[in-house]
């Protein structure tokens, strides 16, 4: 298996400095600072970061979970809500909310539900979380017609 990488460079302290992140793929690479982190400010983030590797590593293994169980997946969108906390003197990112949406003909919502739980407790991501609480809501979307 691949390994993957990704690098950041931060120059300066934590309040005034700034840094950049890039994907090893090439396919990002932006701005972080302690505002786009803590506060409102333009950037990126690792919280959002983990969250968009959450979301996709997510939608990925209730695909496969689905399709394993005999049915075909048209549409996933997971949004997942990544919440880091000051607590104490340190920050902790405290609770994953996943939130999904899918387009699955022929499930009923607790089938859909059954596949939601095992893909959130066995994708690779949530499994290296698996420090962090990890909350899941799901919803099966209208087919279209």
């Amino acid at each position: 298996m691949p390994v993957r990488k990704s690098e950041a460079i931060w120059d300066g302290n934590l309040k005034n400095g700034k840094g950049m992140v890039k994907l090893g793929s090439g396919m990002f690479e932006g701005p972080y600072s302690f505002s786009s982190r803590f506060e409102q400010g333009h950037g990126t983030n690792p919280e959002e970061l983990i969250g968009a590797a959450h979301a996709g590593c997510f939608s990925m293994a209730l695909s496969n979970l689905l399709e394993q169980a005999g049915f075909k997946p048209e549409h996933i969108k997971t949004t997942a809500n990544v919440n880091i906390e000051k607590i104490g003197e340190n920050f902790k990112i405290t609770n994953i909310a996943l939130d999904c949406e899918a387009q699955v003909p022929g499930i009923d919502e607790s089938q859909f539900q059954r596949q939601a739980e095992a893909a959130k407790k066995n994708c690779p991501v949530s499994q290296a979380l698996a420090g962090v609480q990890i909350t899941l809501k799901t919803r099966l979307a209208a087919l279209k017609a």
